[in-house]
């Protein structure tokens, strides 16, 4: 990746977070809404947004779906902020690393408790 690209990516996370924050009044849209990543193609012309989602399973799906609905009011919101010659088309994705990490950190603790009890045996 270079570096042109990983300022593009992160330039766009901000940009898409404000107009996810600000301008997307959709009701199902999650009201803990991260964008955690974005990945944009080489050629430009595409960018993956990651978005991580507090809530229930239904709540993460309704969001996505919300946003991949908004896509293009979002991208024409973003692109107003973000001089490029061609905007990227956005595609949403859910981000499960977070759900991952806290996963680990419970079976961690499970683990570590369960050899603190050991040593007390």
């Amino acid at each position: 990746m270079t570096k042109r690209t990983e300022r593009l990516n992160s330039l766009l996370k901000e940009v898409i977070s404000e107009v996810i924050r600000k301008d997307v009044r959709n009701p199902q849209v999650a009201e803990f809404t991260t964008v955690t990543e974005v990945d944009i193609s080489a050629d430009l012309h595409h960018a993956k947004v990651y978005i991580s989602v507090i809530g229930t399973e239904k709540e993460r799906k309704e969001t996505i779906e919300a946003l991949e609905t908004a896509a293009g009011f979002i991208g024409v919101h973003a692109s107003k902020k973000v001089v490029m010659r061609h905007f990227p088309t956005l595609t949403f994705s859910l981000d499960t690393s977070v759900d991952k990490q806290m996963k680990i950190d419970s079976l961690l603790k499970k683990i570590h408790k369960e050899e603190e009890a050991r040593k007390k045996q």
